[in-house]
C-alpha cells in the first residue's frame, strides 16, 4: 500500500503563498505606473485629435460654433494654421486655430524670463530662404550668442511647403553649421506644426 494524503498537506498553503505573492506584485506595478511622471507635452494638434465633432475658436478669436474635425483642420490649413486642442475635458472638446510653433516659443520664452537672465531670441527663416538672407541671419544670430543669448531657429511653412519639409530641414542643417563656432546645439531640430525649431545656446 502506498501512504499519501489527497490532497497533499501543503497544497493548501502553497497556493495561498502564491496568491499573497502575484497580489504584491500586481500592487507594486500598479504603484508604478500611478506615479510615472506625466508627459509634459500632451497638447493634441492637427491630425492627432481624434474626436469629432469639436467646438472652434478662429485664429482671430471668432467662435465657429460646434463643426466636424475635419471641417476645422481645413480651416486651419486655408489660413497655415493649427488646429489645437486647448480644453480637452470639455464636451465637445474646444480647439483653437492658431500657429502652434509661435505659441511654445512664447510659452517657453515667458517661462525663460522667470527662471534665468538669459534671453532668448529668435530668427525665422522658410525653405526657400536664399544664401544671401541666411547670411543675414546668421549675422544677427552671432551677436545674440556673443551677448549669452539663446538663440531660437525657426523654420516656417506655409501653405504647400508642408509637402517640402526635407527643404526646410536643409535650411536648418546649414544655419547650425554656420554658427558651430559661436552656438551649440541645446535642442535638436523638432517639427511643432508648421513650425520645425532648434535652440542654439553660446558656447
Amino acid at each position: 500500500m502506498f501512504d499519501f494524503e489527497f490532497p497533499p498537506r501543503n497544497l493548501f498553503s502553497i497556493d495561498v503563498r502564491n496568491a499573497h505573492r502575484q497580489e504584491k506584485y500586481f500592487l507594486v506595478a500598479l504603484a508604478r505606473r500611478n506615479h510615472q511622471p506625466e508627459n509634459r507635452d500632451t497638447v493634441r494638434i492637427n491630425t492627432n485629435i481624434r474626436i469629432s465633432p469639436i467646438r472652434v475658436v478662429s485664429e482671430t478669436g471668432e467662435q465657429l460654433g460646434v463643426i466636424s474635425t475635419e471641417d476645422a483642420l481645413e480651416r486651419a490649413r486655408d489660413v497655415g494654421l493649427d488646429l489645437v486642442e486647448v480644453a480637452p475635458n470639455e464636451r465637445p472638446p474646444v480647439c483653437r486655430i492658431m500657429d502652434y510653433g509661435k505659441y511654445k516659443y512664447d510659452k517657453n520664452k515667458k517661462t525663460n524670463r522667470n527662471q534665468s537672465h538669459t534671453k532668448t531670441k529668435e530668427i525665422r527663416l522658410r525653405p526657400k530662404t536664399g544664401d544671401e538672407d541666411i547670411r543675414t541671419k546668421i549675422r544677427r544670430a552671432e551677436k545674440f550668442l556673443e551677448h549669452k543669448d539663446k538663440v531660437q531657429v525657426s523654420v516656417l511653412f506655409r501653405g504647400r511647403e508642408m509637402a517640402h519639409i526635407e527643404e526646410g530641414r536643409k535650411v536648418m542643417q546649414q544655419v547650425i553649421e554656420l554658427l558651430d563656432e559661436v552656438g551649440k546645439v541645446e535642442t535638436a531640430p523638432q517639427q511643432h506644426g508648421r513650425r520645425m525649431i532648434c535652440m542654439i545656446a553660446p558656447r
